[in-house]
């Protein structure tokens, strides 16, 4: 369900577009508090909110009863730009914020349950487990066998298999989303975890990178050995494990990947480029994103019906492909006079 962009594409030319000061990707080197796994969680130990998750950014009154928040619907756009650009953005309030964006029924209380339970879950990893090191083992024994997180081909069909807040509800979900249970739950009873982005499947690895400890949750926490993993490489693009390829997923990467996801889910079903275009205008919310996005951003507005609007963001985009690929800049002027006339 992964998507690699679309080939000979003239938008396809320009490099990744960092915002706000971000560095070169998304997959960099990122230094950690002590505690704190490549999982994208807070350190281990700090004072929580009442769901669990982070510390909130809201006051408490002597009841312990949070302020109440401005009337309307929460800008779930606005909280999921803010943990992308913090200093050590939260990689399941970004998953769960994804799942607010493309469900309305969601609410706060939704978003703090899922926190809940995933609290719950590391509550029951056995204590002995932060003296055996036998993570893989015993998570795989709670999440996999006891509580059925798993997955089956049939999920790549279901959006909601790339909702967090869905999947903890199903216990069914992509790779990369069951691993973000994995890593969190790990995380949050002590593990030291982090997520491996393999060409075509998401899985888990536990201790030094370099031990290749790595479980799929996808089929329940299977180990994998490195001759799986080179396997696996080989049969998703057909060439050999690049050393690369193990170094453990950054929380941007792993969010970029997750809506790399759903845009791919919707690709295939024009009556859902509305899912297409939160999808990418999520991903452009990232401080690290592929500059094509912008070009992709104002296709749909045009599918949409959105002549004008998409057509001033090709010519914006064209701009930016001058100084990189001239011929493809003209090929996109070309397509927002198209867009343009369209208005007639």
């Amino acid at each position: 369900m992964t998507e690699e962009g679309p080939q000979g594409d003239p938008a396809d030319g320009a490099e990744d577009d960092p915002v706000d000061g971000a560095e070169d990707g998304p997959g960099r080197d990122q230094e950690r508090a002590p505690g704190h796994g490549p999982a994208g969680g807070r350190e281990h130990g700090q004072e929580r909110g009442p769901a669990g998750g982070r510390e909130r950014d809201r006051e408490y009154g002597p009841a312990g009863g949070a302020e109440e928040e401005p009337p309307g619907p929460p800008d779930w756009r606005r909280e999921f730009a803010e943990e992308a650009r913090a200093e050590r953005p939260d990689l399941v309030r970004l998953c769960l914020l994804i799942g607010a964006v493309a469900d309305p029924s969601v609410t706060r209380h939704d978003l703090d349950a899922a926190e809940i339970e995933l609290d719950r879950l590391a509550g029951l990893v056995p204590y002995a487990t932060r003296l055996t090191g036998d993570w893989a083992v015993a998570l795989a024994a709670l999440l996999g066998r006891r509580e059925g997180f798993e997955g089956v081909p049939a999920d790549y069909q279901r959006l909601e298999s790339s909702l967090l807040h869905e999947v903890l509800r199903r216990r069914r979900g992509l790779p990369i989303l069951l691993s973000v249970v994995w890593m969190e739950v790990a995380r949050r009873a002590g593990a030291p975890v982090y997520g491996l982005g393999l060409p075509g499947h998401f899985v888990v690895g536990f201790g030094d990178p370099a031990d290749l400890d790595l479980a799929d949750p996808f089929a329940g926490g299977r180990a994998m050995t490195g001759a799986d993993a080179e396997l696996l490489v080989a049969s998703a693009t057909g060439e050999a494990l690049d050393r690369s390829m193990l170094r453990p997923a950054e929380p941007g990467a792993i969010v970029l990947r997750v809506l790399n996801n759903i845009r791919a889910w919707a690709s295939s079903r024009p009556e859902r480029s509305g899912v297409a275009l939160w999808a990418v205008e999520l991903a452009l919310l990232l401080p690290s994103h592929p500059a094509r996005l912008r070009y992709e951003r104002a296709e749909l507005l045009v599918r949409r019906g959105q002549f004008l609007t998409g057509a001033v963001e090709m010519e914006a985009y064209a701009q930016v492909m001058d100084a990189v690929d001239p011929e493809a800049a003209t090929t996109i002027r070309r397509r927002a006079l198209a867009a343009r006339a369209r208005l007639n």
